[in-house]
């Protein structure tokens, strides 16, 4: 047994997981305050990042300035979204903008492709030094970059919930939307925020995973990736998402250990997620930390 590769998968799951967790985070907020599974989750991460790549390519713009200038497009594309788009199907069947979902993730991916290309394009230098030796373990500057703003994500998301006044009224509102609109809570305004927020924290994922690969559709497939994590914490629990991503990141890379030196299979890395997904739907269809919903009939 290669103990020295084992770890260094192990770490990098760890990293690679706590931004599974964060992308997971921004399912769940969606779902917590509206209900509904947003799969067009994947293209807000490709258009932070082609946004991103954008700004670094045709304007020189400084790493961080373009980072804090896309997050106010998203942050603006969000509400946008929701007001023009979804505000309108308020009341209407939950399987309806589902389907709007849907029909928004092909959309984007079109437009995209319309706007950038289809072939992959790679970030600008972004760090001098591309990897750092840790207890000799080579890991990625910018997984280094990703996991503390993952960790600042996560902290921020636990202090928004239990403290700030928008983050109660979400919270509110998620829990009962009638009776949080008869405390004079906005729905509407929930609403909006809660898909700001999300386009915002999906495009840090969306930028670190182009530093790494480049930026194309693929990047889309994200979305797809992390709803396992999502599943396997609860849909509607921020914090088995983020535990639900540390462990889908885990197991993708010792998935990628044990088909490398003993299975030879291929593609065990792409579809163990999945596997846990099916196992945790017929053990605990509603994950492990989500709210068992019983309905007397």
């Amino acid at each position: 047994m290669n103990t020295h590769l084992l770890l260094q998968l192990v770490v990098n799951g760890l990293i690679v997981g706590a931004l599974y967790g964060v992308v997971a985070m921004s399912f769940v907020l969606i779902y917590k305050a509206s209900q509904v599974v947003n799969f067009a989750q994947g293209e807000f991460l490709l258009i932070g990042a082609w946004v991103c790549w954008w700004l670094l390519t045709t304007y020189q713009l400084p790493f961080l300035v373009g980072m804090a200038v896309t997050f106010a497009f998203m942050l603006v594309f969000g509400i946008a979204l929701q007001v023009v788009v979804l505000r309108p199907l308020i009341g209407e069947p939950i399987i309806s903008v589902i389907m709007v979902t849907i029909g928004l993730s092909i959309f984007f991916q079109a437009l995209c492709k319309w706007l950038f290309g289809v072939f992959a394009q790679p970030f600008p230098p972004i760090f001098q030094t591309q990897s750092v030796s840790i207890l000799g373990l080579e890991i990625q500057t910018v997984y280094l970059m990703s996991l503390g703003i993952s960790v600042a994500m996560m902290a921020g998301f636990a202090w928004f919930f239990r403290y700030s006044k928008h983050g109660l009224a979400m919270r509110a509102t998620a829990f009962n939307q009638q009776v949080a609109q008869s405390l004079g809570i906005s729905v509407r305004n929930v609403f909006a925020l809660a898909w700001a927020i999300s386009a915002v924290v999906s495009s840090v994922a969306g930028i670190v995973v182009g530093i790494v690969n480049g930026v194309s559709s693929a990047l889309s497939l994200y979305g797809i990736k992390v709803f396992p994590a999502v599943i396997l914490g609860g849909l509607d629990s921020v914090v088995g998402a983020v535990i639900g991503g540390l462990v889908i990141g885990v197991l993708e890379n010792v998935a990628q250990y044990v088909d490398g030196q003993y299975l030879h299979w291929g593609n065990l890395y792409e579809i163990v997620p999945f596997y846990v997904l099916v196992v945790i739907l017929m053990i605990k269809p509603y994950g492990l930390f989500g709210t068992r919903d019983i309905e007397r009939v």
